[in-house]
């Protein structure tokens, strides 16, 4: 086993209200400290789901593990071939190779707080995504990125007669 040590130097402070948000109702994402910041160290957002919403499809990362703390409401998550729900206060973590998905319970939205360890650049991925969103690319397009952002896509039989 090795030990990793980030380095990084001042101490990393995001304000609220200086915080890019990426996207809207039904799906915001609150970029708060990316790998650069925090020197390899982690990754970390927060999303809000609305009622109902999907955060993200079934993906896994082959190089990081991914946390969910719910903050607030409820989400159901994929952990494998597992659906659990989480609820305000409750923690999930995903080793890498794991395959996993999450989104808000039936009946209820939920807030996020999503930390990827060790770190990758993320912000330019949700930022993607939003592209994607407002059409301004095209939804293969992440396929040409799931190297770069080690976010590989792939079908679950259990996510889907979930959700």
């Amino acid at each position: 086993m090795s030990l990793f040590i980030p380095r990084f130097d001042p101490s990393v402070v995001v304000r609220d209200a200086e915080a890019e948000v990426v996207g809207d109702a039904p799906v915001a994402v609150k970029l708060l400290a990316d790998s650069g910041a925090t020197g390899g160290a982690l990754s970390t957002v927060r999303v809000t789901l609305a009622e109902g919403a999907d955060g993200a499809r079934p993906h896994l990362h082959r190089n990081s593990a991914e946390m969910f703390y719910v903050l607030d409401g409820a989400a159901e998550f994929l952990s494998g071939d597992d659906v659990v729900t989480g609820e305000r206060g409750d923690l999930v973590v995903v080793p890498p190779g794991k395959p996993h998905a999450f989104a808000a319970a039936p009946g209820t939205g939920g807030d996020l707080l999503i930390v990827i360890t060790p770190g990758v650049e993320r912000f330019e991925y949700f930022r993607h995504l939003q592209r994607i969103r407002l059409g301004e690319a095209a939804p293969e397009s992440l396929q040409e990125v799931q190297d770069l952002y080690d976010n590989h896509f792939l079908a679950s039989a259990a996510w889907d007669e979930r959700r």
